[in-house]
Parts: structure tokens; sequence; C-alpha cells
């Protein structure tokens, strides 16, 4: 008995020692820039993420193409990497949190984040990302990172044949005519605001706050010139231009509620406040501008006090998603230049690498 069950031990031994080893197997190596190798391991990892997401199990073929995507990435990366091109991880994070905070409709920090993630699954961002993506926050960062540097490799290398895309104007109207709803402009005031923080010596910070008042409304300095002193080290407050709409998050971006807002909107232009007690600060507020609302037609102009008309915006917007579009058909242009014999030493090829993607469900 305890021959057969010895005997039964190396052959369960062995047959693991043989999945680990086909798991292992070289499917490609990449040799552009350093000498990468694609595993079954990796091929396996990077196709679980691609079923998780679209919820069925790739075929053979598909797994080929997942392959070959595969190569594609690391010979980009390789040349970006040759060239010197690199993305900070602060960018990374920054980028990571923006796209977060867009789907949460809020501005997060990654803890604020998993915090919420808590709350509302009970479970952390890391498990919930696995769930959607099949990577972990580090995985995902990594993932985001590596696109960051390919977008950035294309863009440089092929930067004039990106700037060839551009909207037309037929398809320019034709998104106006069928967005012109959205184009509108809300109740809107310009307005210059001056705030002093009370620090340590709340009676300075009112004296200061009351001296910038009396310049503004005696017309010895102007809003402009108010603000760029501001920006002297040792000016102690802030000032500048700010454009707001008539509704209560903006009341709420002032520190205000939305009644004073209101009445700042029944104010005529040039109205200055008092000195006003804004809790950490002391403000004073000019109207500078007061704009009705009304719907835009094309040729208008989308903010006041700017040259960008509905049209320019529309071209703007458009020809960068149409660039953003182009951006994987030029990569994988660029991944064919780089995709040659001395790049890419291919370990199993046709039917038998077919054969070898045919790992069962």
């Amino acid at each position: 008995m305890k021959k057969i069950i010895l005997a039964l031990f190396v052959l369960l031994a062995t047959t693991a020692a043989c999945f680990a080893q086909s798991d292992l197997q070289v499917l490609a190596v990449v040799k552009h820039n350093k000498s990468e190798s694609i595993t079954v391991k990796q091929l396996k990892s990077r196709c679980e993420i691609y079923e998780k997401q679209i919820g069925k199990k790739l075929t053979p073929d598909e797994r080929k193409q997942v392959l070959d995507s595969l190569i594609d990435e690391k010979l980009i990366l390789q040349a970006a990497a040759k060239k010197g091109v690199t993305v900070a991880d602060s960018n990374v994070n920054q980028y990571f949190l923006a796209t977060m905070s867009q789907q949460v409709g809020a501005q997060v920090t990654e803890k604020e984040l998993n915090d919420m993630v808590l709350q509302s699954q009970g479970i952390t961002l890391d498990q919930l990302l696995s769930q959607q993506t099949g990577m972990n926050v580090a995985e995902y960062k990594n993932y985001l990172k590596n696109s960051l540097i390919i977008n950035q490799y294309v863009v440089t290398e092929k930067r004039e044949e990106l700037q060839k895309v551009s909207a037309t104007d037929q398809q320019i109207r034709q998104f106006y005519e069928n967005n012109k709803t959205s184009f509108v402009w809300n109740d809107m005031i310009k307005m210059f605001v001056i705030a002093v923080p009370k620090g340590a010596n709340a009676e300075d910070a009112k004296l200061k706050a009351n001296e910038l008042r009396g310049k503004l409304e005696s017309k010895k300095l102007s809003g402009d010139q108010i603000a760029v002193q501001a920006n002297s080290p040792d000016s102690g407050y802030q000032a500048g231009f700010l454009l707001i709409q008539k509704t209560e998050p903006y009341a709420a971006q002032l520190g205000m509620n939305y009644e004073h807002l209101l009445w700042l909107f029944d104010q005529k232009e040039d109205f200055i406040t008092d000195v006003e007690d804004a809790g950490q600060e002391y403000t004073v507020i000019k109207i500078v501008g007061k704009y009705g609302a009304k719907m835009l037609s094309i040729s208008d102009i989308v903010q006041p006090d700017t040259n960008v008309t509905v049209y320019d915006y529309i071209r703007g917007n458009l020809t960068q998603q149409l660039q953003m579009q182009a951006l994987p058909v030029v990569a994988s242009e660029l991944s064919k230049e780089l995709n040659t014999s001395d790049n890419v030493d291919l370990k199993k090829t046709g039917d038998a690498l077919i054969k070898l993607l045919d790992w069962g469900n």
C-alpha cells in the first residue's frame, strides 16, 4: 500500500510539474531593446482579464489575437524606452484618480474612494477592481502607465499623421444640430473677488481688505493690477476673476448661501460689496459683468470674454475624439513596422500554436 501511495504521489507531482512547465513555456521573445519572453502563463493572465470583462471564454484564435497584442505592446514599450519616453508615477496616480472621480461624480482621494467602495459594496477597492477588470489597484495602475507611455510614444512618432485627422465642416454642423439644446448660457455674472485670510491677526486682515476695497472703488488700482500684485509672495491675499452661474453648486463653491448669490445677481455692474466676514477670511466682491440666459448659435462664443465660438469648440473636441480613435490604428501600423524577425522570435506558429492555445475552459 505504501508503494502504491508513493507511486501515486510521484505521478501527481509529475503531472503538476508538467502543467507548470507548460505554463512557463515561451511563446515569443521580443528583443527590440532588450530580451523579454512572453510565456503561456502571461498569455493566460491577459486572456483571463479579457474573459472577465466580456463574460465568456476566448477561442484559440482569439487567444492568438491577444498574443499578437501582447507582442505589439512589448514592441512599442521597448521602442519608447529606447527613445527615453517615460511617465511619472505621480501622473499615473493623477490619471487614475481623475478617471475614478469622473465615475463617482466627485473629486476623491484613493482613501476616500476605498472608503466609499467599502461602505457601498462591502469590499475593498482592490477587490472591486479585481472583480470588474481582473486587476487589482497596483496592476491596474501599471496597465494605465503602459497605456500612457504607448500613447505618448505613438503621438510623438506619428504626430504629423495624427494631425491630418480633423473634423469636417459637415461633422461639426451635424454635431451641433444633434446637440444644440446643450449649447446654452445660464444666467451668469463675472465677479472680481478679493480674499484676505485672517491668519493669526484678524484685525490686520480686515484692514488689508478695506484698504484693497478702497483702492478698487477709487480706481487707484484696477482688478487686473490687484490680481497681479496678489501673486507676490508677501501680498497676504488672493484675488481673481470668476464667472459664476446662478446655481446652488456655484454658491457652495464660493462658500456662500444661495440667497446671497441671488442678491449679488440683483446688483448692477461695478457694484462692490462691503468687506464681508467669510469665516476664515475677509472678502470683497465687485460685479464686473452680467450675462442673461440664452441658446447659443453655432457662431456664438461659448463663454463670455473669449473668442472661441461654438463651431471652434465642437471642431476641437470632435477632432480630439477622432484622433483618439485613430490612435490604435496608427499604433498598429507602428507595431507592424517594428515586428520584424530581428525584433520578434516566435517559438510556435500556425497549427502548432493554435493547438497549444486550446487549453480548454
